[in-house]
């Protein structure tokens, strides 16, 4: 049985939530996003609380995954997302231009990563910040952005995240 499938998810009073088959839309202050469940979930709402129920109590495999697809839909049309990245390296800096994020990490050419539909960035000295509304979006743009220059194992130089632990490995030495 799913644990967390079970929780209920309490919808603040700002934000509105329909049920038309099997989607959910959400809508709140900082936007309006909708999950498509399938027919194996049941998704219904009381006392201004959101339930998942499975249909089939031997198959519940779907519960937990779209209770948190609704309620992390409900957080960021509420509170929103935000992912920090840093960059570490001599040189290396980021910059936005016409709202694209353009990064200059030691390639001979500064990489333009385009800003998606509902994402905004942030640049303050070496911090970049991704937030949105779509958790799932949010991540991927800051794995995106990561993946441009992933920190070197040997020296820390590249894009983290912020409070990514990294364990350095040690340069070879002669002997």
């Amino acid at each position: 049985m799913s644990k967390i499938g079970k929780k209920p998810i309490n919808i603040p009073n700002e934000v509105s939530v329909d049920i038309v088959g099997n989607t959910v839309h959400v809508a709140g202050p900082k936007g309006a996003l909708f999950v498509n469940t399938n027919n194996k979930v049941n998704v219904y709402i009381d006392d201004n609380s959101i339930y998942v129920k499975a249909i089939d109590q031997n198959n519940t495999q779907y519960q937990g995954l779209y209770r948190s697809l609704i309620s992390n839909a409900v957080e960021g049309v509420s509170k929103g997302f935000t992912k920090k990245l840093e960059l570490n390296g001599v040189g290396y800096k980021a910059s936005i231009q016409n709202g694209d994020l353009v990064l200059n990490v030691g390639y001979s050419h500064p990489v333009v990563i385009k800003k998606p539909e509902g994402i905004e960035f942030t640049v303050n000295e070496n911090i970049i910040s991704v937030s949105g509304i779509d958790k799932v979006l949010v991540g991927d743009v800051a794995a995106n952005i990561r993946s441009v220059r992933p920190p070197d194992p040997y020296r820390g130089k590249g894009i983290k995240y912020v409070g990514e632990l990294l364990i350095l490995k040690k340069v070879k030495s002669l002997k």
